[in-house]
């Protein structure tokens, strides 16, 4: 399941089941019998139980340690959208992505760090201590959409979430970018201005965009709760499909055979 991280908890990466089944034998995991000790058969069957599990343990010790199978770390930064506000969180899409995940057995943890009203200027203070904390291999950023609704300053919200992107980069992880929109009711100006903000970025700090996170389901009144600013449980697959292919070809191009499903 997708980690929901408490202040100052320390956090380790871990081998997702799927994919430590691919690398121990199943007759081992199945069976204690089909792992035999090189002691007298005569010994009695405690004792061969014991051998059994001290060799599965060093089995599991060794994958541990061994270069480039530890999991992956995906860390969302997010708002309402992606902690799920209004429903279940483990229904939310962030958790549905974990559990992609780990049925196509990528060995990736999801650490999903988002905050209900959280905006880029929150985000962007707490992302050092976030990037520290769980060292991520890729960063999805899904913020600005709070400031727009509160008309922050245009600059102000591009200068924040730049920051952010050169931060996660410095860090060695890769960036992904959450395009939003908000209603026409702001007036063109800023809301164009600010549904620019994504598509400069991406382009001038090179990194992935969703075009639009909400795409297919911001105008689809059954798929947003009343407000008509936060999705419905109905909404989340869709939510995952739209970030998906974005997340593939990131994976594809740029974190090598490690991070690619069998």
């Amino acid at each position: 399941s997708v980690v929901f991280p408490e202040p100052d908890a320390p956090t380790t990466a871990t081998l997702s089941p799927r994919l430590i089944s691919t690398l121990i034998p199943s007759s081992i995991l199945s069976s204690p019998a089909a792992v035999r000790t090189d002691f007298d058969t005569s010994r009695n069957s405690r004792m061969s139980d014991v051998s059994c599990m001290k060799r599965l343990l060093l089995t599991l010790l060794l994958i541990w340690t061994a270069p480039g199978l530890a999991a992956r770390t995906l860390l969302v930064m997010g708002d309402s959208i992606s902690a799920a506000y209004g429903i279940q969180r483990d229904a939310g899409w962030v958790t549905l992505l974990q559990e992609r995940l780990e049925q196509q057995a990528y060995g990736i943890r999801v650490v999903n760090a988002s905050i209900s009203g959280e905006t880029t200027g929150g985000g962007l203070s707490r992302l050092p201590k976030a990037l520290e904390m769980h060292a991520p291999d890729i960063v999805i950023i899904e913020l600005g959409g709070n400031d727009a609704l509160r008309g922050y300053p245009i600059d102000a919200i591009h200068a924040n979430l730049e920051r952010m992107i050169e931060l996660t980069s410095a860090s060695g992880a890769l960036v992904m970018l959450m395009g939003m929109n908000i209603p026409p009711n702001y007036g063109p100006r800023y809301t164009q201005a600010f549904h620019n903000i994504y598509h400069e970025l991406a382009r001038s700090e090179s990194v992935a965009l969703v075009p639009f996170l909400l795409e297919g389901v911001a105008l689809e009144p059954e798929l947003m709760q009343r407000d008509l600013i936060h999705p419905t449980v109905d909404a989340q697959p869709k939510l995952l499909d739209n970030v998906w292919p974005v997340l593939t070809d990131v994976l594809a191009k740029g974190e090598g055979p490690e991070l690619h499903s069998e």
